[in-house]
């Protein structure tokens, strides 16, 4: 089953900036062959449900050997099947209604 979710992992205890472990989650999704959208608060991550949280395990794992002592994560996720849609399908609709005039 597909799946889309937004992903933000937080180490915790590991200093003020997080970016050389939000890198490593990356390297992580894209390694497992996931569709990824960067943004500020986290990561929007598409593909199948048992790949896609696999990948999310293995981020907390290596962010572990890193050294944090602490990780809070926040999902949300959602799935369809009455028709196959990707993140960019998804974010094209409502550009396309906002092109439109159709808000």
């Amino acid at each position: 089953m597909k799946v889309i979710i937004d992903f933000c992992l937080i180490p915790i205890g590991v200093g003020v900036s997080v970016s050389k472990y939000v890198a490593e989650c990356e390297l992580i999704l894209k390694r497992a062959g996931l569709n990824t959208i960067l943004h500020s608060y986290g990561t929007n991550v598409e593909g199948e449900w048992d790949e896609v949280f696999d990948a999310v395990k293995k981020c907390h794992e290596r962010i572990h050997e890193m050294g944090a002592p602490r990780i809070s994560t926040s999902m949300r996720f959602g799935t369809r099947i009455d028709k196959n849609q990707t993140m960019i399908d998804k974010i094209r609709s409502v550009e396309n209604k906002l092109k439109n005039g159709l808000t």
